[in-house]
C-alpha cells in the first residue's frame, strides 16, 4: 500500500488563474489544469532562478519530486501553447506558508495565510508603523 503523499508548501497563489488563446471562443476550447503546486514549482524554478535542490527546500519536498512536478507542469504549459488549449489554474495537495512582515522600524513577525488573506497587516504590531512583506 503506497503511502499518503505529502503536502507541498506553496508561498504564492497567483491572481490570475485562468488564460485562453485570442480569437478562439471558450466553448470550443479544450482545458489545461494546472496544480498550484505545479504553478508553484515553475514559480521557484523558471521565475526566481532557484536550483532544484532549492526549490524542493521551499516545496518541503524530495528534489526527483521537484523534478517531477516541474517536467508535469511544464508538458502541460507546452501542450497548451502549442496546442491552442486554455491554462486552469486550481487544486492540489498543498499548504502555504505563512508570510513574513517587516516595518519601517525593522520589526519582524510571521502572519498566517489565514489571517494575512482575510486582513493583511497595514502597520507593526509593536509599534505601528507601515509595513511590507519580506520575500
Amino acid at each position: 500500500m503506497p503511502r499518503p503523499p505529502k503536502c507541498r508548501r506553496v508561498a504564492f497563489i497567483p491572481n490570475v488563474t485562468y488564460f485562453k488563446p485570442a480569437g478562439i471562443p471558450l466553448r470550443a476550447l479544450e482545458e489545461i489544469c494546472l496544480s498550484i503546486e505545479e504553478a508553484e514549482a515553475i514559480r521557484l524554478k523558471d521565475l526566481e532562478g532557484l536550483e532544484q535542490e532549492q526549490g524542493a527546500e521551499k516545496m518541503n519536498i524530495s528534489r526527483p519530486t521537484f523534478q517531477r512536478v516541474l517536467a508535469s507542469a511544464r508538458e502541460k504549459i507546452a501542450d497548451a501553447l502549442l496546442h491552442g488549449k486554455a491554462i486552469r489554474i486550481e487544486g492540489g495537495n498543498f499548504e502555504m506558508t505563512s508570510r513574513r512582515f517587516r516595518c519601517l522600524t525593522g520589526h519582524e513577525w510571521d502572519v498566517p495565510f489565514e489571517v494575512m488573506m482575510s486582513t493583511p497587516p497595514q502597520l507593526c504590531p509593536t509599534c505601528g508603523t507601515p509595513t511590507w512583506p519580506v520575500l
